[in-house]
């Protein structure tokens, strides 16, 4: 530790703030929070550790900074979003970043509620998350149901739909909204469905029941049976959800319930929210413990991130948790007996489980690993290589009467289709059909890019074709100095025959052997790449060639023409009026009488 770090340790203010503690690199290696700066930073200097990663921790720390904060709730949330976006080394952090599903009600004059994975930066309201897609769904579907709404991106304003600015579309005809785009459902009417929404998303089932209820009899009053029927099978159907959750003491109102089970390096923890006496969702945590914190630290870190990173109607003013743990803004209940003592062990029920499939995934991982490492030792051994085919790259042509000649090239890692890597290539320096020159092109430009953008090579090269496509690949990475450097190969389709570089008689490998069905798979996919592409590009051509043909149509006509129509023959079937809609009727009579 430096002497300015010893002074400042001296110096330390009595007061809560965020600590940082990093190392001689200037890397974050720990990000911390305290009611007091001066004494917590001192015990990590002061104290002796158990724990062989603290003590780590300690001898690599070779700066601290140091944030005062008005308050403990004002330290933990800067904690929180230091841990969040810097992810420093030794912090608690979650399993991976892994978004749970929620649902939310946007931040507009007219609200849309919709299902996501993601929370943005705009006021919107969040509900959950949930411990799963088919649970959030439900709900979803269940207060889209209920209460619709409008789904489209409308900017609806009270300005906007007076002016008449808007048309009801298919939703609104199929009853799935009530039309406010045209002032069919009232601004008043569309904000109490949505506080209905929001009542039953944050588990006050009741209260919607309630207002369904006097609308029903508001129905009634007036003689519209047809309408209160309608509102009838609402009340049901909201009744029917509400008894799906399961009840576990119409005493207990409204607390969050959180337990923890550890193992080696992971700790699980289970919340259950639990909302006029039914648990109305779960949730399951897995975490990361850096530092050997004990079973308080994690569940403190967990309940205070969970807490801080949703909106605080979410939070039940009590927490039951099985050891005591410092929550600043709820009452915190250790249970001995009884309900909530059950509630717990419920949970934990949930964390045997949640650690039982943790365990059965590393199991598969493993046996995932250990047969991907077997085939590419086998492929290494088969292929003749000097290290592990992890990477492999295959290029293929394709071109029909020397028409749009283009190339593919698919991307293998593990003996798996990488297919965000794979890419296609439109040939531009080679004229007619000429393979040879073909596959010299897009050779030399794949590896002249990678090695410009300093990227990772492949362990392995294969080019489809035989000993002509092979010379031809080989001439571009001579070109690149990279010939010895990257393994490179050629499969003739015929017999399967596989070719050397600088050998002109072809090697055989067994046609059981999982190498030679890797490769296959390799160059199928390559081909099938390029076909594909070809096609594309043989279509667009022909379109566009036709519409070419037409004076006075100019690029800008025909992408306007091709984007409403989508096709050629779409556009000789259009009537002068549909034509005319989109490029004016002077242009729509050239294509009539083009195509009369």
């Amino acid at each position: 530790m430096s002497k300015s770090t010893k002074d400042l340790l001296l110096t330390l203010p009595e007061k809560p703030g965020v600590y940082r503690y990093y190392d001689k690199e200037e890397r974050l290696l720990y990000v911390g929070k305290a009611k007091n700066l001066k004494r917590r930073v001192n015990s990590y200097f002061t104290k002796t550790h158990d724990s062989f990663r603290l003590r780590l921790l300690v001898k690599q720390i070779a700066d601290i900074q140091y944030t005062v904060v008005k308050d403990e709730k004002a330290a933990l949330l800067l904690e929180r979003n230091l841990i969040r976006n810097e992810k420093p080394k030794y912090n608690i952090q979650f399993r991976d970043d892994k978004s749970y599903p929620s649902i939310a009600i946007k931040n507009e004059e007219y609200p849309r509620v919709y299902f996501t994975r993601k929370k943005n930066e705009d006021e919107s309201e969040y509900f959950g998350p949930y411990t799963s897609v088919f649970y959030a769904k439900k709900a979803f579907e269940i207060v889209a149901k209920l209460f619709p709404l409008r789904t489209c991106s409308l900017a609806l304003n009270e300005k906007n739909i007076e002016a008449g600015k808007f048309k009801v579309c298919l939703e609104y005809h199929i009853h799935n909204c009530l039309g406010p785009c045209e002032n069919y459902q009232s601004k008043e009417n569309y904000d109490e469905n949505i506080e209905q929404i929001r009542n039953i998303l944050q588990g006050k089932s009741n209260l919607a029941i309630e207002y369904l209820q006097k609308k029903q009899q508001e129905f009634v009053a007036n003689l519209e049976y047809e309408k209160a029927f309608d509102y009838e099978k609402r009340i049901e159907a909201l009744i029917n959800y509400g008894e799906k959750n399961t009840v576990v003491d119409v005493k207990i109102k409204h607390i969050d319930a959180y337990n923890i089970l550890t193992v080696p390096e992971r700790c699980f923890i289970t919340y259950l929210k639990i909302r006029n006496g039914a648990i109305v969702s779960t949730y399951n945590f897995e975490l990361k413990n850096k530092l050997d914190e004990d079973n308080a630290e994690l569940l403190q870190f967990l309940v205070e991130d969970h807490r801080t990173s949703r909106d605080e109607a979410e939070n039940a003013p009590e927490i039951v948790v099985p050891i005591a743990i410092d929550i600043l803004d709820a009452k915190i209940t250790v249970p001995k007996s009884g309900d909530k003592l059950k509630i717990l062990e419920l949970a934990f029920r949930n964390l045997i489980s949640q650690k039982q499939h943790y365990f059965d995934i590393k199991e598969k991982q493993a046996k995932k690993e250990s047969s991907e490492e077997r085939i590419l030792l086998q492929m290494q051994k088969d292929l003749r290589l000097t290290e592990l085919p992890r990477h492999i790259e295959c290029f293929d042509n394709s071109n029909i009467q020397g028409s749009n000649p283009v190339a593919s090239m698919v991307v293998f890692k593990n003996t798996k289709p990488a297919k965000k890597e794979y890419r296609h290539y439109n040939i531009k320096t080679v004229q007619g059909p000429n393979d040879f020159a073909s596959m010299e092109e897009i050779v030399y430009r794949r590896y002249k890019r990678l090695l410009d953008e300093d990227k990772p090579l492949p362990q392995l090269i294969i080019v489809d074709g035989g000993k002509g496509q092979l010379s031809s690949a080989i001439k571009s990475l001579n070109k690149l100095n990279l010939m010895g450097k990257v393994p490179i190969i050629g499969i003739a389709k015929r017999l399967e025959e596989i070719f050397y570089p600088g050998d002109s008689f072809p090697m055989y490998i067994n046609k059981k052997s999982e190498t030679l069905k890797i490769i296959q798979h390799l160059r199928n996919e390559a081909h099938r790449f390029a076909i594909s592409f070809h096609r594309n590009q043989r279509s667009k051509n022909f379109i566009v060639s036709q519409l070419d043909e037409i004076k006075g149509i100019g690029n800008k006509t025909k992408e306007i023409l091709l984007q409403e129509f989508g096709s050629v023959e779409k556009i000789k079937r259009a009537s002068f009026e549909e034509l005319a809609l989109f490029i004016g009727s002077a242009k729509a009579e050239l294509i009539i009488k083009y195509f009369a």
